[in-house]
């Protein structure tokens, strides 16, 4: 008799446990209330503090050898131009290093090898973004022969990302307010509410080139950061009702 009673104990206190740990059901609109659902985005527009881009030496040769020798060295001014300026090291990393053949071709002939280019190409984080055009200037002067960018961002988005998801909840709720005046009702609740999607600043494809660029010139070369839009886009239902 103790062992069923035992056991009829566990019995019922099972389904207890299983309901708790169920996820608790979305709330559900009321009876007689209308459910609205909207989309909204926010944008908000911050100045960039940080410029990235990419500047490398290529060089040619008769034999390989020599093609990555010279390139070694001018690369090596490249590297003390970007410590002369400033740049920390941890702000400088190698992106790619190649050697290519380069290739004669003539009628009904085989392709005969006539050189070899080599190439050593670094990615660059400029935080002090007054001095960028002085930097672009002292990588051109001391051997740079290939600059791709700058493109601009923001390095730490946390706040305008705060921003601009506090513009997506008033956009949502004025186009809540809308819809209830419009249907001669209220605004009760949310019933819900989703990020859909956000847009941070990130580098652009297809930054800008300046390829074989002449040595520096008397002015440093102009740049404008102009500003950055970051965006959060929501999803947010509304209980309308009297």
């Amino acid at each position: 008799m103790l062992l069923r009673t035992v056991l009829l104990a566990l019995s019922l206190s099972t389904p207890v446990l299983s309901a708790a740990a169920q996820t608790p059901p979305a709330p559900t609109p009321t009876a007689n209330t209308t459910v609205l659902s909207v989309a909204a985005t926010g944008e908000v527009s911050r100045r960039p503090d940080l410029a990235l881009l990419s500047a490398g030496v290529i060089t040619q040769a008769a034999d390989a050898n020599t093609a990555m020798r010279d390139n070694a060295v001018r690369m090596d001014k490249v590297m003390t131009a970007l410590r002369a300026a400033g740049i920390e090291g941890r702000d400088v990393q190698t992106s790619g290093i190649t050697l290519n053949p380069q290739y004669r071709y003539g009628d009904n002939q085989p392709p005969t090898i006539i050189g070899y280019q080599a190439s050593n190409t670094v990615n660059v984080k400029v935080r002090d973004l007054a001095r960028l055009g002085r930097v672009l200037d002292t990588l051109v002067a001391q051997g740079a022969n290939q600059i791709n960018g700058p493109s601009f961002t923001i390095e730490k988005p946390e706040a305008a990302m705060a921003d601009a998801r506090r513009v997506a909840v008033q956009k949502a709720q004025a186009m809540a307010r809308t819809y209830a005046d419009a249907l001669g009702l209220k605004v009760l609740r949310v019933v819900s509410l989703n990020e859909g999607g956000s847009n941070l600043p990130r580098p652009l494809p297809g930054m800008a080139k300046l390829a074989s660029m002449p040595a520096m010139a008397e002015a440093d070369t102009a740049v404008a950061p102009g500003e950055n839009t970051v965006s959060v886009t929501l999803e947010a239902v509304f209980e309308l009702g009297h």
